[in-house]
């Protein structure tokens, strides 16, 4: 690897933007894990959630036929679009590896426990159609 060279500007650090909170999570429940996963958006949901117009509190994940869906959670739709406008209330697949679904298969099939999003942000230079929440394994 060639050193470095020290006129050259310092390395950026990763930048989190924060869209959406749920304060209420950490209340209702005992957080006992965090995991960081990707969620599939459509562009009008990703310009409603940098608008601020999004509601985590009641959402919750389901596993179902091998994938995560997250349900429940509001993002209002977007006041500019015309015709190609999404449901605020449709389920959106969460992104994780196979073994990380397995792992949660494991732990939510205990009982008591079930899976709660605590924030929707955005990391520097992530694309377009992809948020990022971080999802919990919480006990009540």
């Amino acid at each position: 690897m060639p050193p470095r060279n020290p006129d050259a500007p310092p390395a950026e650090p990763a930048r989190e933007v924060q869209l959406a909170e749920n304060r209420k999570a950490r209340f209702d429940y005992q957080i006992e894990s965090r995991l960081e996963v990707g969620i599939a958006l459509r562009g009008t949901e990703i310009k409603s959630l940098r608008a601020g117009h999004a509601n985590l509190r009641d959402g919750y994940a389901r596993i179902e036929n091998g994938e995560v869906w997250l349900r429940n959670v509001h993002i209002a739709p977007w006041a500019n679009s015309s015709h190609d406008n999404h449901d605020p209330l449709r389920p959106r697949k969460l992104l994780l590896h196979k073994d990380e679904i397995g792992q949660l298969v494991g732990t939510i099939a205990q009982k008591g426990y079930t899976l709660v999003p605590l924030r929707m942000y955005t990391k520097h230079g992530s694309w377009g159609s992809r948020g990022v929440a971080s999802a919990t394994t919480s006990a009540r």
